[in-house]
């Protein structure tokens, strides 16, 4: 079972000194990228060196270096779903040395009325996903361990939010009505794809994540709205609150 995947009694097989050779230490902090058109602005409108490369057999894909207001950090294209961010960032973590991850992303809205018009800082994410168990103790929801970080940056910066759990979910197509629903009664406030598993990947290799969310499209057990997913999915306003955030960590 899923459940019984976590071993931290044994060594694993593979190691990431096997594909990159030893450990790098480029740089500390590093910026989680989403959007195809939040990483092309980066790199038209700030100077940019490439400083590794993610590789898979699928192809390669760039890790960068930049400056904002003086604070050095890398950033780099994430691949989507909770195991593929969390190789994604661990690998990161080998190539470049970086220990401290600010995550910034879209999301579900599941309660329009509470999240229309703000971000949302996750408290607890809900396990529904594969990669968090290879990395944690099973349980249903996993802490988001610097959350009250986060909510210090966005009260100082006057920008609008909610906090609360969210659901990370291997697959968008069966988030069913039953299931938005059940999620709901438990607190959920939104659906997302990668959170437990980058969590409890940092957790268990003991890096920093910071971690906020735009929601743009809404489920509900009646419905589904898809209007604001574009532009939660690119919004460049989640980008510049990162870069600033960069100052706190």
């Amino acid at each position: 079972m899923i459940i019984d995947s976590y071993d931290k009694d044994t060594e694993p097989v593979i190691s990431l000194k096997d594909f990159y050779g030893e450990k790098k230490d480029l740089t500390e902090k590093c910026l989680i990228i989403f959007s195809k058109n939040i990483l092309e602005y980066l790199l038209d409108h700030f100077e940019c060196q490439k400083i590794g490369h993610i590789e898979s057999v699928s192809g390669s894909r760039p890790v960068y270096k930049s400056h904002f207001e003086g604070q050095e950090f890398a950033f780099y294209l994430t691949m989507m779903g909770s195991v593929l961010a969390s190789t994604d960032c661990v690998e990161v973590n080998w190539i470049t040395g970086a220990n401290q991850f600010i995550m910034f992303g879209s999301c579900g809205s599941l309660d329009k009325e509470k999240t229309f018009g703000k971000y949302i800082i996750p408290t607890e994410a809900y396990r529904g996903e594969g990669a968090s168990y290879y990395y944690a103790a099973p349980s249903d929801y996993l802490e988001i361990k610097n959350h009250d970080k986060v909510e210090d940056f966005f009260i100082r910066e006057n920008a609008p939010y909610i906090k609360g759990k969210v659901w990370t979910t291997d697959v968008m197509l069966r988030e069913t009505r039953g299931l938005v629903a059940k999620r709901k009664s438990e607190g959920c406030i939104a659906a997302e794809m990668e959170l437990a598993g980058v969590q409890a990947a940092c957790d268990f290799y003991g890096l920093e994540l910071y971690h906020f969310l735009e929601s743009g499209d809404v489920l509900s057990e009646s419905s589904y709205e898809m209007e604001g997913l574009h532009s939660a999915n690119h919004d460049l306003g989640k980008l510049y609150l990162a870069l600033k955030f960069l100052k706190e960590i």
